[in-house]
C-alpha cells in the first residue's frame, strides 16, 4: 500500500471520540498501519482506526471490535 492522506479514530473519554484529519496512513510488514503527522509521534494502529475517506460525521465511531487493541507497541 503506499502513503495515503487519513482520518484516525481517537477516543475521548467523557466527551466521546472524533476522527482527526491530516495523518498520512502506510501497511508494511507488520501488522496494522503505520500512521504519521509532524506533530505526533508515529505508530501502529489497527486498521479498524483508520479510514481514508472523509467521514460524515467526525463524532461516529467504527465498529469497534471487542477487546480490542488500540496501538501495536
Amino acid at each position: 500500500m503506499e502513503r495515503q492522506k487519513a482520518w484516525v479514530w481517537f477516543k475521548g473519554g467523557i466527551t466521546g471520540g472524533s476522527w482527526v484529519p491530516g495523518f498520512i496512513a502506510s501497511s508494511g510488514k507488520e501488522e496494522g498501519l503505520l500512521i504519521e503527522k509532524t506533530d505526533f509521534v508515529s505508530c501502529r494502529v489497527p486498521e479498524w482506526r483508520v479510514r481514508f475517506d472523509e467521514p460524515e460525521n467526525d463524532k461516529k465511531g467504527p465498529d469497534i471490535p471487542a477487546n480490542p487493541i488500540w496501538k501495536y507497541i
